[in-house]
């Protein structure tokens, strides 16, 4: 799918239209004024752990890049992944002209790149490393689908790095009023109500009470990140 690293390059193919929609109920971390794209979850970057292995993770972006060689990660590729991309965008705006620097330092505590996300984490959790890319909601899985408590998402005081997933409507589609109703349908409370529990994300248009309440618990980060 699109998320907000593929809307401008999305946007530029010239094959969406302007999605028509009421935008006053989003509950994004950040002002949206997007036109063509429509948000419906979203989540933050992080890195996640076993609590009962690493007793002390990284409190910042910069304890994590000096952190021991020790300390062994898994990214994913940003070529072939979504949350890789986003990786190196969250590199690149906090460090910018040194994240040549960043990268070297980080090279040698990374156990190996992924194609994607599953592969990534399926090594964690299976042992192979100490943190693994993924998202700050990625836990709720663990608490909710599991009983499992022991996997969080080490808060960065640098702030963590936005993913919002979009859906858009096609100019060339022979069903625009289908197309409307859907995109009405992905705003509507039934629609946004069950994505904590399937795509294990933040609705985009959901008030917070609503939320189930692993999902308010979860830590959050100070700022969000987003170019």
């Amino acid at each position: 799918g699109i998320d907000t690293d593929l809307s401008k390059a999305a946007r530029k193919t010239g094959l969406f239209e302007e999605h028509q929609q009421n935008i006053s109920m989003l509950t994004l971390p950040i002002d949206w004024d997007d036109n063509i794209f429509l948000p419906f979850d979203w989540s933050y970057l992080a890195f996640v752990y076993d609590n009962t292995k690493l007793v002390s993770p990284p409190k910042s972006f910069d304890d994590l890049v000096s952190a021991s060689n020790d300390l062994k990660l898994i990214i994913q590729d940003p070529r072939t992944s979504i949350s890789g991309l986003s990786l190196a965008l969250w590199v690149q705006y906090l460090y910018g002209e040194s994240a040549q620097e960043v990268w070297a330092k980080l090279a040698p505590k990374i156990v190996t790149v992924t194609k994607g996300w599953s592969e990534a984490y399926g090594l964690f959790v299976e042992g192979e490393a100490d943190m693994v890319l993924s998202y700050t909601t990625s836990p709720a899985y663990h608490i909710i689908a599991e009983g499992d408590s022991s996997k969080s998402a080490a808060i960065f005081s640098e702030g963590h790095y936005l993913t919002v997933e979009l859906v858009g409507k096609v100019k060339s589609s022979k069903n625009k009023k289908l197309a409307d109703m859907f995109m009405s349908f992905v705003m509507s409370e039934t629609f946004q109500e069950a994505i904590p529990t399937t795509n294990w994300s933040y609705p985009s248009a959901l008030k917070t009470e609503k939320l189930p309440q692993v999902f308010i618990d979860l830590p959050t980060p100070a700022k969000a990140i987003l170019y």
